[in-house]
């Protein structure tokens, strides 16, 4: 439990976009609140800098769920940079291989999307990868 909450800590510390714009509505957007069938919900998370933001993914079930469809604004890859399904903090371990790539379909209004395998009753949180990283 230590180890997850310093993780979380260092995350926080680490991402702009959980904290900077963290009173005002441009640090926040959904990408599905609606499914309930599910039980998942998307948002994304911005920095001052809108081109620095987090996609964030809960999902609510015992269920592993492969091949979710999920809008993202960009094109490109995804780094996984927290999966709360970490066999470091007792989880089973399921996720995406470290990122994944966003691909030229519309999904959620948006112009891109990517399909996830989403550990059950975890939060698993992307960044688009920029060049040079």
């Amino acid at each position: 439990m230590q180890r997850f909450v310093a993780d979380l800590n260092r995350l926080y510390r680490r991402q702009p976009a959980l904290h900077e714009v963290d009173f005002d509505w441009p640090g926040f957007s959904w990408i599905d609140c609606h499914d309930a069938h599910n039980s998942i919900i998307s948002f994304l998370r911005y920095a001052a800098d809108r081109r620095d933001y987090l996609v964030v993914i809960c999902n609510f079930t015992p269920m592993v769920r492969e091949g979710y469809r999920l809008g993202v604004p960009d094109a490109g890859r995804y780094r996984e940079v927290f999966n709360s399904d970490s066999r470091f903090y007792g989880g089973s371990d399921v996720g995406n291989n470290g990122g994944i790539e966003a691909e030229a379909e519309p999904c959620h209004q948006r112009s891109h999307s990517i399909r996830l395998t989403l550990p059950p009753l975890a939060v698993v949180v992307l960044q688009p990868v920029r060049e040079g990283e």
